[in-house]
């Protein structure tokens, strides 16, 4: 018998990444507040809920339409406080760098990171650095961990979606994951494709001060939109059911996708969230994401429906339906 080794598809975010997860590393570390798989952990700290998460960011290229791996990293914390219903205060930044990165390249880096963590309104307030030989790292890759309060009678969780309720998406899918993809594989296009990596916590912050009902927030990144369903599905033991019609992509994404066979469902995206929220506070709470600047394009793309637990399907512009599974391999490595 072969020995089992890491494989590239132990980082997709999709059914591989949670068998990891739920045979290996959950047994061991098993605690209610993990348990939860949510984007971040919620924390009660005498009193007061606190909401803490940390991811790290390898993606290849570090530099590509939009942005770069500095302002992804600040994002991505941002955003996942954000989904806990928290508002983001403090990022920390840990750097591994390899020899021989270009000074220039790791001073824009860091004005990047400084520039988004002032638009989110976040303070970086302690990190670390480390350096290795090269040839024993690719260029940098960047760790960052957040901090947020949660406000009182704030209950946000993938375990909390329920029938009837409405799936409202903030904007377009897959920008990030082809820009990435395009840009490492030196690809041109006429069109105009850039990431979509974006902090969400003032959007997230107007939804919440809204005192409308919201049930989940979610953002779709590795595994794309139609990983993150799945996992929402599972979370709540519900059924969900999107329309094909309703889904927002970009015609040039779109084209791109179907060009090299790629499904816009399963790809990253940097800066849209989904929202479960009950049918009477759809409408008010998706003009609320429309008024945002990073939520012009958001439409509603369907529902909770009280059938098939754990399942999700699209209602296809042909009048079928068909199931959305997990993502079962890596689509694209190193997106994020």
């Amino acid at each position: 018998m072969t020995e089992e080794k890491i494989l590239l598809d132990h980082g997709s975010g999709g059914k591989v990444s949670h068998s990891m997860f739920s045979d290996i590393i959950l047994p061991l570390f098993e605690n209610p507040e993990l348990s939860k798989q949510d984007d971040g952990a919620v924390l009660d700290v005498k009193g007061t809920k606190l909401a803490f998460s940390t991811d790290s960011y390898v993606v290849d290229p570090i530099f590509f339409p939009g942005g770069n791996i500095g302002d992804l990293a600040v994002n991505g914390t941002i955003n996942d406080i954000s989904m806990c219903g928290a508002n983001p205060e403090f990022i920390s930044v840990g750097l591994i760098l390899e020899e021989g990165l270009p000074i220039k390249d790791f001073k824009l880096i860091l004005e990047t990171m400084a520039a988004a963590a002032k638009k989110a309104g976040v303070k970086i307030v302690t990190g670390d650095t480390k350096v290795v030989p090269k040839g024993k790292a690719d260029k940098i890759f960047i760790n960052t961990s957040g901090i947020g309060v949660i406000p009182p009678n704030v209950n946000v969780s993938g375990s909390n979606a329920k029938p009837g309720d409405k799936i409202i998406i903030s904007g377009t899918l897959a920008d990030h994951g082809i820009t990435v993809l395009s840009t490492r594989e030196g690809l041109k296009f006429d069109s105009d494709i850039k990431t979509d990596s974006a902090p969400l916590n003032k959007m997230v912050q107007s939804i919440i001060q809204s005192n409308c009902d919201v049930h989940v927030l979610r953002d779709p990144t590795r595994g794309g939109l139609g990983t993150t369903l799945n996992e929402i599905a599972s979370q709540s033991k519900v059924s969900i059911k999107i329309d094909e019609q309703s889904l927002p992509i970009r015609g040039p994404v779109q084209g791109v996708c179907e060009l090299l066979g790629f499904d816009p469902l399963y790809i990253a995206n940097e800066g849209k969230l989904i929202a479960f929220v009950p049918q009477k506070d759809a409408q008010k709470i998706l003009e609320i994401i429309q008024q945002d600047e990073f939520g012009k394009d958001a439409v509603i793309i369907g529902e909770v429906i009280d059938k098939d637990p754990g399942k999700v399907f699209l209602q296809t512009n042909i009048g079928g339906l068909r199931i959305i599974d997990m993502l079962s391999g890596e689509q694209l490595p190193r997106i994020c």
